[in-house]
C-alpha cells in the first residue's frame, strides 16, 4: 500500500489536473446583524458539532476556515465530499477563493480541523475516522495559497484518530485530544512542542471505559484548556455501545422502552494536569488511568441523570473562578421532550439551571463567558421535537438564538435571534454553532459559525459566519 506521503503527491497531481467541485462564497445581510454565507454542497456535519474542532483560526487579522462541500445538488445524502479552505477578512467583509485540500469521501467525520502553531504556520488535519487522518502545513505562515503546492506533508501524529479537538497550551505547545479508535476504544491526547514535528502522549490514555470487557461501554467528550494552559478540564457522558442489540440492554427503565446507542448518560468530569499526566476528579483526588466505567461511575461523576439521555456531549467554558461550567441537552419526561441545562459548581455542588427548550437531542450549541462575565448561550431551537426523518436532520437543528445571564448562570433571558433571514431562507434549519478561535486559542468575540440546509435528503447545506 502506498504510504501517506505518496498518496498526497499524486492527489496534488490529480487536483492540479482536473476541474474539482469547490464551495461558492456568498455574502448575505440579516437584521441587524452582518451574516455570510459560504460554501455549496455540504453534507451532514460539513461544520462538525463540538466533538470535533475547531473549524477555523484567527491569525494576523483574517479569520481561516475548513469545512465539507462539494457535493452533488440533488444527490444521495451521504454523497462525496470534498475538505476545504478559505479566508475571510472581517474588515472587508469578503471571502478568499475557495480551496480543496484533499480526496472526496462519503464519510462525514472526516471533515477537517485547523490550527495555528507559535511561528504562525497553518495545521490542516482531515480524514480522521479510526484513522491516522492526513495532516497539512502551510510552507508559508498565515497563508492558504492557491493550490496545494502552499502545503507541504505534516508527519502522522497517531495511527487512529477520532474526532480531534485542537488547543494552544502553555509554553506554546499544541493538543491534540482524540478518541483512538471505534466506539469502544480509549481517549488521549498528545502534545507537540516543536510546531507540529513530533507528538507526545502520556503514558496511559485517559479513559477507556470498556476495558474490563463489561458490556461496550463507550463516551462522547468534549474539552477545554484552563486559563493558564497547564490543565486540561475533560466533560464526558457514557453509553453501552451494544452491538448486539440486546433488548434488555437498550431497555430505559425511566422511559419503559428500549433506546438506541445514540443516548448518553450522566455527567463525568476530570482533569489532566498536563505536565505531571496526573489526572484527577474535581475533588482532586488521583484517578487510576485509564478510567473505566466503574471507576467514572464512583469517583468522576457529577450529574447522575438517571436514566435521562443525551447525544452531544456538553459545551465548557469557565467562571469567575476558573473552573469549568457546563451547556448541556438533556431529555426530560419524555425521550421528544429537551431541554438546555447550565450546570456549575457553587457552594460544593453541582448546579443545575434551565435555559430553553431544544428540539433535538443532537443539538450542537456554544457556551461563552464574556470579558464582563456575563455568560451567553447560542442555542439550537424549535418548535416540537424535530422527527421528520429527514437524513439531513437526523442530528438535529432549527433556528439560532442567544441567551444571557448576568448573574452567574442562574437565571437566563433570551437577547436575540441570530437565524439567517426566514424570507430569503424559509424551512431552512441550522446546528452545530462553533465560536472563531485566534491562535492562542481565545475565542474572538463576535463571530460565530454553523451551517445550515433545506433540502432534508440531499448534500446542499451551506455553512454561515455570523460577524457583529
Amino acid at each position: 500500500m502506498m504510504n501517506s506521503a505518496i498518496k498526497f503527491i499524486l492527489y496534488s497531481i490529480i487536483v492540479s489536473a482536473l476541474s474539482v467541485p469547490v464551495a461558492i462564497a456568498r455574502k448575505a445581510e440579516t437584521s441587524g446583524t452582518r451574516l455570510l454565507t459560504f460554501g455549496e454542497g455540504g453534507q451532514i456535519k460539513m461544520l462538525y458539532d463540538r466533538r470535533q474542532r475547531p473549524p477555523s483560526v484567527y491569525l494576523d487579522g483574517k479569520v481561516h476556515i475548513v469545512f465539507n462541500a462539494g457535493g452533488e445538488r440533488g444527490g444521495a445524502p451521504k454523497s462525496r465530499t470534498y475538505p476545504m479552505i478559505l479566508t475571510y477578512d472581517p474588515l472587508t467583509g469578503e471571502f478568499s477563493d475557495v480551496m480543496t485540500l484533499g480526496p472526496s469521501s462519503r464519510d462525514h467525520h472526516y471533515g477537517p480541523v485547523i490550527w495555528a502553531d507559535e511561528d504562525g504556520y497553518l495545521h490542516v488535519l482531515y480524514g480522521c475516522h479510526r484513522t491516522p487522518g492526513t495532516h497539512l502545513i502551510s510552507k508559508q505562515p498565515g497563508v492558504i495559497g492557491m493550490s496545494l503546492e502552499a502545503w507541504r506533508q505534516g508527519p502522522q501524529i497517531a495511527p487512529g484518530i477520532s474526532y480531534p479537538t485542537v488547543h494552544r497550551i502553555a509554553d506554546n505547545r499544541e493538543l491534540i485530544y482524540f478518541r483512538t479508535g471505534g466506539h469502544i476504544s480509549s481517549w488521549t491526547y498528545r502534545i507537540s512542542g516543536d510546531k507540529g514535528e513530533s507528538w507526545i502522549g502520556p503514558e496511559q490514555d485517559v479513559t477507556d471505559m470498556d476495558s474490563k470487557g463489561r458490556f461496550e461501554w463507550s463516551s462522547y467528550q468534549c474539552t477545554l484548556p484552563s486559563q493558564d494552559g497547564r490543565f486540561l478540564h475533560v466533560v464526558f457522558t457514557a453509553y453501552d455501545d451494544n452491538r448486539d442489540d440486546d433488548p434488555k440492554r437498550s431497555y430505559n427503565a425511566r422511559y419503559h422502552h428500549e433506546v438506541s446507542n445514540g443516548w448518553k448518560y450522566n455527567l463525568y468530569y476530570v482533569k489532566i494536569d498536563l505536565e505531571t499526566q496526573v489526572v484527577t476528579n474535581f475533588e482532586g483526588d488521583a484517578m487510576t488511568t485509564p478510567i473505566d466505567i466503574d471507576q467514572a461511575d464512583a469517583r468522576c461523576r457529577i450529574w447522575d441523570t438517571q436514566g435521562r439521555g443525551a447525544g452531544v456531549p456538553p459545551d465548557i467554558a469557565l467562571d469567575e473562578n476558573g473552573d469549568p461550567a457546563f451547556l448541556h441537552c438533556l431529555s426530560e419526561e419524555t425521550t421528544k421532550d429537551h431541554n438546555y441545562w447550565f450546570v456549575r459548581r457553587e457552594n460544593g455542588k453541582w448546579e443545575k439551571t434551565a435555559i430553553a427548550p431544544s428540539n433535538h437531542q443532537w443539538n450542537s450549541c456554544h457556551l461563552h463567558r464574556d470579558k464582563n462575565g456575563a455568560f451567553h448561550a447560542y442555542l439550537v431551537v424549535g418548535e416540537g421535537y424535530l422527527d421528520t426523518g429527514g437524513y439531513m436532520d437526523s442530528y438535529g437543528g432549527g433556528r439560532i438564538e442567544e441567551w444571557i445571564s448576568l448573574d452567574m448562570g442562574k437565571s437566563w433571558q433570551r437577547n436575540r435571534d441570530l437565524t439567517p433571514d426566514r424570507t430569503k431562507y424559509s424551512g431552512w434549519r441550522s446546528n452545530n454553532i462553533q465560536p472563531v478561535t485566534a491562535s492562542d486559542g481565545h475565542i474572538v468575540e463576535g463571530m460565530l459559525l454553523f451551517y445550515g440546509w433545506e433540502n432534508k435528503e440531499a448534500p446542499e447545506a451551506r455553512a454561515f459566519l455570523l460577524h457583529d
